[in-house]
């Protein structure tokens, strides 16, 4: 298979797994943003409100309003900075972190009960595939 072909058979793959994955979500009131930033911190710790726009690659204004939203639904925290009194830290609230919790939770039995009706040579297929799949999420 030429290339290009791959590229568009993984592209609508991937595009197809990535619905099917958001249908199991736990809480849908949040959109897909909003949920995407309380992973990133959640992942990666505290963050001043620039750090976590440049993460998700989104311009620091939206990133000011999608910020507000999840700060009145109470899934995140802001304190003051340590060092830069210009500056604060956002951080996963004990809300957040439960609502990302659930949300793993369901997504990952969902996928879990798919690949358990798999044949093992393509769960091994599929195996090996994930460590592909994560270096072209992260080029």
């Amino acid at each position: 298979m030429p290339d290009s072909a791959l590229a568009s058979t993984l592209r609508l793959s991937v595009m197809r797994l990535a619905r099917r994955m958001r249908a199991e979500r736990a809480d849908t009131s949040l959109s897909l943003s909003q949920l995407a930033a309380l992973a990133t911190l959640d992942r990666h710790g505290p963050l001043a409100p620039g750090e976590l726009a440049a993460h998700e690659k989104v311009q620091p204004p939206s990133m000011t309003r999608l910020v507000a939203s999840l700060e009145a639904a109470a899934l995140v925290t802001r304190a003051a900075h340590p060092t830069d009194g210009r500056q604060v830290l956002l951080s996963v609230a004990p809300a957040g972190r439960a609502l990302l919790q659930e949300d793993r939770r369901r997504r990952d039995a969902w996928l879990s009960g798919q690949l358990r009706g798999l044949d093992p040579a393509d769960r091994e297929v599929l195996q090996r595939a994930v460590g592909v799949l994560e270096r072209l999420a992260s080029s």
